[in-house]
């Protein structure tokens, strides 16, 4: 399959997947919007629930950039997390699709794939989470914060600027510099929550 048509036969499923869900998805809207036949859809996949299984997986592998992309002799946990969104920022910019898909698999509830995708989104969260703050320094943290706790803080924290900003941002080719001086803010003063003095 070349290339283009590919990125449009995923971005048309990723988009009808994440509008009406698993079961009421059509591969119709899907075709329509890729603008190809069906048949032609159904000469790479053999039917939907093989075509959602490859975008899962697409998915993943688009998700993997981000632990390749990690430099992990940065060892300062807010220098990391800064590493992160830089790096999401421009797969955001490639593949705009991916994290709203990777959101609606979380609340898929059909039953035909339900219990394979939580045992795989499980496995990849919990394995992802480990992955990114590898060889993290936390001997900076003050004595009386425990670094798991530290690390959900800084988690939801960074997810909820992400989908601030994601709302704000009315292009990502137009994201940079001025969406990462904002962090920098809220960071500085996580920082003066979370480290010992000095260590800022």
């Amino acid at each position: 399959m070349k290339i283009e048509k590919q990125e449009r036969i995923i971005n048309a499923a990723m988009k009808e997947f994440v509008k009406s869900g698993y079961e009421k998805a059509s591969t119709n809207e899907m075709v329509k919007d890729a603008q190809i036949s069906k048949g032609s859809l159904f000469n790479y996949f053999s039917n939907k629930k093989d075509l959602y299984y490859f975008l899962i997986q697409n998915a993943v592998n688009i998700i993997e950039q981000i632990y390749v992309e990690i430099d992990r002799s940065e060892r300062d946990i807010f220098e990391r997390i800064s590493q992160v969104g830089f790096i999401k920022l421009n797969i955001q910019k490639k593949h705009p699709l991916v994290f709203d898909f990777l959101k609606s698999l979380l609340e898929e509830d059909a039953p035909e794939v339900k219990n394979d995708i939580h045992q795989l989104l499980g496995n990849i969260q919990k394995d992802g989470m480990k992955r990114i703050y590898e060889n993290i320094d936390w001997s900076k943290l003050r004595e009386e914060i425990d670094p798991e706790k530290a690390m959900n803080i800084l988690n939801w924290t960074m997810a909820g600027f992400a989908e601030l900003q994601i709302k704000k941002i009315k292009s990502f080719e137009n994201a940079g510099v001025e969406l990462f001086n904002e962090w920098d803010s809220y960071r500085e003063i996580l920082k003066r929550c979370f480290y010992k003095n000095g260590e800022e």
